[in-house]
């Protein structure tokens, strides 16, 4: 019977642990968002495989310098069946040969390679080239990680945002219906007219479509962070936020610089300008290049080859060689000189790639600090619209139980207390997508702490 119970009981524990770790595996704050995003995230994923084609490009160049060596080995036999018949000799005399058979075979072993000793420089702007274009690579990886950082937390807020929403219209339900109570208790005295009654019901099933229309954009939010995060949309999650815990503060002040120095801060830290740069670099190695079509080629060849008519006598008979070849280019019916042209176009061109993205990252340090400011502005005006509509629908639903204030008026008030809250809901949502965005503009959004060690 001890056994029994004792067995019981490790189960009871066992299985409200599991479902404890399942509910808890099912909770995504705004940390864990972003970490899984940061290991899910389909494009990052094909990001950091293209790396690797980077890097054995990286090792391919390092490989141009060194000599190469190939090994071959081949075996013939034949055999000559001839079954005899009668030939005339110069005399014309005639002779008889007779039948005959004749198998041979052959081995032969080689070892051979060459080393290019010089090709104009071509191998070191080569791996110069390929060098900067795996750096560039992380660094773009770099900023891709920024941007989904920003992204997950611009879906994770939207998520907060119609969350709040719909606890907005659950309160407005309830409040609607309370009011409702109130005005049939007048009705049944006979101090509120049938009017009061139906404009009432009415509202109150406006608030609780308005609910219903909530949850749909709270469902919806849901499924596209969840999708984001490659996560299976059908599974129930719970979303926790700090931002639910406290008041959101306006405070920008570490923020606010003038445009210029966030300009020069942005040159320096964001990656992707970083990669650009380095990808221009890069095209003035291809001028190299192409240059070294120019320029003499030297080689040199070496090789032990044998051969025998047995196995056992393979290495009887050795050729060593070796030698250099020195190759001068003449003409080339005008092709290097079109390479060289097509390596001046192509570093001309990044030039303007880079001068353009510097350009652009000044736009967007502009836009996302005036959206930001905006953006704190609308914030601290709504909160202050919060606040009036909520004393002003306070009083007039007491002058309404009072006598002295009509249905109409009192309908007013709870409709623009309910946009007051619906409007300071989207302003804090947007001060914070606005925040994160000049964050990133200025290259200042850390996707390292989200990152699985």
């Amino acid at each position: 019977m001890k056994r029994t119970l004792t067995i019981l009981l490790a189960l009871f524990v066992f299985t409200d642990f599991f479902a404890q770790a399942k509910s808890d595996s099912l909770v995504l704050t705004l940390q864990k968002a972003i970490s899984i995003a940061l290991n899910q995230n389909s494009s990052l994923i094909k990001n950091r495989n293209n790396l690797l084609s980077k890097e054995a490009s990286v090792k391919s160049a390092y490989g141009d310098f060194l000599p190469n060596l190939n090994a071959s080995a081949s075996w013939h036999w034949n055999k000559i069946k001839d079954e005899g018949g009668e030939q005339l000799d110069y005399l014309g005399n005639v002779i008889v040969t007779p039948p005959s058979e004749e198998d041979s075979r052959n081995y032969s072993l080689g070892i051979n390679g060459s080393w290019t000793l010089f090709n104009g420089l071509a191998n070191y702007s080569n791996l110069q080239k390929t060098k900067k274009e795996l750096q560039a690579a992380k660094l773009s990886l770099e900023k891709l990680k920024q941007d989904i950082v920003l992204q997950t937390q611009t879906l994770f807020f939207n998520v907060i945002k119609t969350k709040y929403i719909m606890r907005v219209r659950e309160e407005n339900v309830k409040y609607n219906r309370k009011f409702l109570e109130t005005i049939e208790e007048k009705n049944k005295l006979g101090s509120a007219p049938l009017t009061d009654l139906y404009s009432q019901q009415v509202q109150l099933g406006n608030a609780e479509l308005a609910l219903i229309q909530a949850k749909n954009d709270y469902e919806n939010a849901k499924a596209q962070l969840l999708d984001y995060l490659s996560l299976d949309v059908t599974k129930n999650y719970k979303f926790e936020s700090e931002l639910e815990k406290r008041e959101i503060s306006t405070n920008i002040d570490d923020l606010m610089q003038p445009i210029d120095e966030m300009v020069q801060y942005a040159l320096q830290a964001r990656p992707d300008y970083k990669s650009q740069y380095l990808l221009t670099e890069a095209a003035k190695e291809n001028l190299t290049i192409a240059q070294s079509g120019y320029w003499p080629r030297l080689t040199g060849n070496y090789g032990l080859n044998t051969s025998a008519a047995g196995v056992n006598k393979l290495f009887n008979r050795k050729t060593f060689s070796a030698g250099l070849n020195l190759s001068l280019p003449i003409f080339s019916n005008f092709n290097t000189s079109e390479q060289v042209q097509y390596a001046k176009v192509s570093e001309l061109n990044a030039m303007e790639d880079l001068r353009a993205y510097e350009r652009k990252i000044k736009v967007e340090i502009k836009q996302a600090y005036e959206n930001l400011l905006a953006a704190k502005k609308g914030l601290e005006v709504s909160r202050k619209t919060v606040k009036a509509a909520e004393q002003t629908r306070e009083v007039v639903t007491e002058k309404y139980k009072m006598g002295a204030a009509t249905i109409v008026e009192a309908l007013k008030a709870d409709k623009d207390y309910q946009d007051a809250l619906r409007n300071q809901i989207e302003a804090a949502n947007l001060f914070l997508v606005q925040k994160e965005n000049l964050l990133n503009a200025l290259g200042k959004l850390n996707y390292k702490v989200y990152e699985k060690k």
